[in-house]
């Protein structure tokens, strides 16, 4: 059965009277990779820096499992971020957008620095300070100061920083921005081997494609609000019952393909894409649509060069999860405005 180690309970925040977070509720699971995911302005950052205490939330409390795990009831083992703030710095570090590490420092003097400031001692501070060079890959580069780094150096010399006193818990906050896909993809290795030496990662990110295959469960926002969390798998179940069939062939008619006749075929699709170099068709039942498709490229003479059926992305599921809630808010202002016009006229 999962165990929680962070609670986020009724959170709300406004920032100049803009709602910023409504009413957030979620709990974060030890041993996992949790991400956050939503649009520019949807919450994440505030929702990151609520969940570590640097801000305070207008409703809401977030509770972090303490170290002492032998107290007789459950809810005793849980704390707030607010009222034991010592105690939760010795359980959790942060990597923020903006690096905290200072550039005039090298790589060893920034991680016996932050070390210092988390009270270790000497001997605890050198090895912890071997092991993140090696795990970080910095080999070579403890001399350096952080300014002469390259973005990928710098972004792990955070990384490393943040774990100098080994947390039980880590937040990332789009670790990979401005990175480039090589960047990235290592980034996202020394992700999961943080997370297999038994540390909760809890990050934000907005490259859905890559949250999708890193982690355990995902979070959307949308205007401060939860509009769906689970794993990726149980979020695409949930929001789309189709598959898709994506086909490349050659010489490439595919406005011929497409035209299916069939009522009993045509029922069964939900929506046909002509994306120029392929045809994606989207449908509950690929093996009826499949059984069609066949037909036609044997009538129209076409060659298959690439034929697969999947499931929707995550970065689908994403936008159709997104433009569904912008269609009911427009809907309900609309609905506003014609009250308003009726009462108006009487």
């Amino acid at each position: 059965m999962p165990s929680p180690v962070i609670k986020v309970e009724k959170v709300s925040k406004v920032f100049d009277r803009r709602i910023i977070l409504d009413n957030i509720d979620m709990e974060i699971n030890a041993g996992e990779i949790f991400g956050i995911i939503g649009a520019s302005g949807s919450g994440k950052t505030t929702l990151l820096n609520i969940i570590i205490g640097f801000i305070k939330p207008e409703t809401g409390d977030v509770m972090f499992r303490t170290e002492h795990l032998l107290d007789h009831k459950e809810s005793h083992s849980f704390r707030s971020v607010f009222k034991y703030p010592d105690e939760l710095k010795r359980i959790i570090g942060m990597a923020a957008q903006t690096p905290s590490f200072y550039t005039t420092l090298s790589v060893r003097e920034n991680l016996d620095y932050f070390g210092t400031l988390y009270g270790l001692t000497k001997d605890t501070l050198k090895a912890n300070t071997n092991t993140l060079i090696n795990l970080m890959d910095l080999q070579g580069s403890e001399g350096r100061p952080g300014k002469n780094l390259s973005g990928g150096m710098q972004r792990r010399l955070d990384m490393a920083c943040s774990l100098i006193h080994d947390p039980k818990i880590l937040i990332l906050d789009e670790p990979t921005a401005d990175l480039d896909p090589l960047l990235r993809n290592h980034i996202w290795r020394l992700v999961r081997k943080i997370n297999k030496r038994g540390t909760t990662i809890i990050l934000a990110s907005h490259h859905l494609s890559e949250l999708e295959l890193l982690c355990s469960r995902i979070v959307i926002l949308k205007e401060g609000k939860v509009l769906a969390v689970g794993t990726p798998n149980e979020i695409k179940e949930r929001f789309s019952k189709n598959e898709e069939i994506h086909l490349e062939s050659f010489p490439g008619n595919y406005d011929k393909i497409a035209d299916i006749k069939d009522k009993d075929v045509l029922k069964e699709i939900a929506k046909i894409e002509d994306k120029g170099t392929k045809l994606v068709i989207y449908t509950s039942k690929p093996e009826i649509v499949l059984n069609e498709i066949i037909k036609k490229l044997d009538q129209h003479k076409e060659t298959i060069v690439d034929l697969k059926v999947t499931k929707p992305t995550l970065d689908e599921i994403f936008i159709m999860i997104t433009e569904s809630e912008k269609d009911k808010q427009e809907e309900q202002d609309e609905e506003k405005e014609e009250i308003k016009k009726k009462q108006s006229r009487k």
